[in-house]
């Protein structure tokens, strides 16, 4: 009997994902008709136009943060969660440094300068 009832409840979802989609086609036209046209001097867009422009955007910029392109795999935080489990106290520190300074260099642009001493000393 539960699987009965677990494919009935899953049609009921059918018709709240499709309200949804259409609800946030509608709000991009909207969107569209009361800036773009003023602000660009676009043309207004009507539903269906909406929607094809939002299929074109999931297309051009993906579908958001799962899968293999954009999101974090289940199996790589548990290795590097068992990697890290494994380190010593300095390894971990070292390790730690590195990851902070290498998301600095990335986040502020500053590739080509040399790393900080992980050592303790300061400018040698």
């Amino acid at each position: 009997m539960n699987t009965i009832y677990y494919h009935r409840k899953k049609f009921l979802f059918i018709p709240l994902i499709l309200d949804a989609i259409a609800l946030f086609a509608y709000i991009t036209m909207a969107l569209w008709n009361a800036l773009l046209p003023d602000i660009f001097r676009l043309t207004m867009i009507n539903f269906w136009q909406a929607a094809g422009l939002i299929a074109l955007a999931r297309l051009f910029f993906g579908f958001g943060h799962s899968g293999k392109w954009g999101g974090h795999s289940p199996y790589m935080s548990c290795d590097v969660r068992n990697k890290i489990k494994n380190m010593s106290a300095d390894e971990k520190k070292e390790s730690f440094m590195k990851m902070q300074y290498d998301h600095g260099m990335w986040y502020h642009g500053c590739y080509g300068k040399k790393e900080p001493a992980t050592d303790g000393k300061s400018g040698e």
